[in-house]
């Protein structure tokens, strides 16, 4: 009676218990159902409780143990280990993707705790556990600024406050200016802040947001910004956009120019002499034509010349190469330059030669100054001191032979002085110069000493010429010369 009674005790137990005894049957049936169940509720409790607090009761797997327990792991392993399944359920089993569905509202996540990883419980909860949103694993939330870092971009301002926070360097969103009559109040303020930087990031705004039609038609009565803009594209290189505003604003002339500023880019001298050519049809004004044909015609010209004197300076026949080593090319030089360099090697060719100084003179209509200037230096550097002197010599309607330059003669000094001519060159040139306190100083500064005595000296100035006497080398033929003019009786001097 006792055994029975006892049986059926504790079939009650178990029947009315609600712990049920450990079975191997398949993981299908109603128990581990049950058990995977609650395993998967216990490990995300942290994250689908809600918000009112609940009881706090310890769970417990079947052998009274709790679970996640050292001994509970390790029974868990054995058992495991015992029945040699190839597949087991881990001691904390996946959750299934039907508990994925759970709504935000039941989730207990905040924005700060899915960032930091953390459920309102206080658990620790990493990005990567399964537990979470997939969303939430996959990408972390971004944190929005605080309102005083952003509120400048979003808030509602005028076209003049913009404008003056602009100003101010501060960052403001243009693109609530929608539309067409904002956006050029907008401009229009701008320009009248004479701000350049404020004018130019209008520019920029509204050549991202209008077509080109309405950007260029409003932009021609507003000189200003126009400026601006053209200034802009240059500086970013944006030249065919450049053009395309200067032919519709019919500004034919700037297109023009605009294309014939691209043979800076062009290095073969061939190819921007082609160039150049191609360019004599542009409708430049007259002027610019003028010098555009030019330019081409020098050019052709260097062309020439320079092959010539690079094959004369490989053959080593002529000595005026070989004394004189040529330090660069001629090619793309300016006119002036390609000038001395004629001077300097070709000074007596014919003038019916490319590299003639008279045929370039004629041909680019050189002036008389200029090419004298020119001509003078070439010749100095080269110390061709009889070409020199044969620039200067000219006969008056009498016939008579006498010494003539369209450069004031203290101009020509200078330009002899800085190409190392000697004294004895100097002082027949500073002699010619016509006031004599500059002749004077021009003479002092030269060491032409002569010329100092001798304009004192037609002065009659005795003073100036005793003291000048304390400036020269005692001894000397200058001292002898002052000393003999002071003591001549027929001189009238004025002090």
């Amino acid at each position: 009676m006792m055994k029975a009674s006892t049986k059926g005790d504790e079939e009650d137990y178990w029947n009315s218990s609600k712990f049920r005894a450990f079975t191997f049957d398949d993981e299908d049936d109603e128990f581990s159902r049950l058990k995977e169940s609650k395993k998967a509720v216990n490990s995300i409790r942290g994250l689908v409780e809600e918000e009112e607090e609940e009881e706090e009761v310890e769970k417990v797997s079947w052998s009274g143990e709790p679970v996640g327990s050292i001994s509970w792991s390790v029974k868990e392993t054995a058992a495991a280990a015992a029945n040699q399944k190839a597949e087991r359920e881990p001691a904390f089993p996946r959750i299934s993707t039907d508990t994925l569905g759970l709504s935000r509202s039941n989730s207990g996540y905040s924005l700060s705790s899915l960032f930091k990883g953390k459920s309102r419980g206080g658990s620790f909860q990493s990005l990567s556990e399964p537990g979470g949103d997939l969303s939430v694993r996959l990408f972390a939330p971004e944190l929005r600024r605080p309102k005083s870092e952003y509120k400048d971009i979003i808030s509602d301002w005028s076209p003049e406050e913009t404008v003056r926070r602009l100003q101010q360097g501060k960052v403001v969103s243009l693109e609530k200016f929608r539309s067409l009559q904002e956006k050029l109040l907008l401009l229009d303020l701008a320009v009248a802040a004479h701000d350049g930087n404020v004018i130019t990031a209008v520019l920029l705004f509204l050549k991202r947001t209008l077509s080109k039609e309405v950007l260029f038609r409003e932009l021609e009565p507003r000189q200003t910004a126009l400026r601006h803009l053209l200034h802009h594209l240059t500086e970013a290189g944006e030249q065919r956009l450049q053009l395309e505003l200067l032919r519709a604003l019919g500004r034919t002339e700037d297109v023009a120019l605009l294309q014939y500023r691209e043979h800076l880019s062009i290095a073969d001298e061939n190819k921007r002499r082609d160039f150049l050519k191609s360019c004599l049809g542009l409708p430049f004004s007259a002027e610019d034509s003028s010098h555009v044909q030019d330019h081409y015609t020098l050019l052709e010209r260097q062309i020439i010349i320079e092959a010539a004197d690079r094959q004369a300076e490989r053959g080593g026949k002529v000595e005026l190469f070989q004394k004189f080593p040529r330090r660069a090319s001629i090619l793309h030089m300016p006119l002036v330059t390609t000038l001395y360099y004629s001077c300097f090697y070709h000074y007596g060719e014919a003038e019916g030669t490319f590299s003639s100084p008279a045929n370039i003179r004629q041909t680019f209509k050189i002036s008389e100054k200029q090419f004298f200037a020119t001509a003078l230096a070439a010749r100095a550097k080269q110390r061709a001191w009889s070409d020199v002197d044969a620039l200067f010599t000219g006969r008056n309607w009498l016939g008579f032979t006498r010494r003539r330059s369209p450069l004031s003669f203290h101009r020509v000094v200078d330009i002899l002085h800085k190409n190392s001519a000697p004294t004895q060159v100097l002082q027949d040139y500073v002699a010619l110069v016509d006031d004599a306190e500059l002749r004077i100083a021009l003479a002092q500064k030269h060491r032409c000493h002569d010329i100092v005595i001798n304009t004192y000296r037609d002065l009659k100035d005795r003073r100036q010429l005793l003291a000048y006497r304390e400036k020269v080398e005692r001894g000397s033929a200058e001292e002898n010369k002052i000393n003999q003019l002071l003591s001549n009786q027929q001189i009238r001097w004025k002090n």
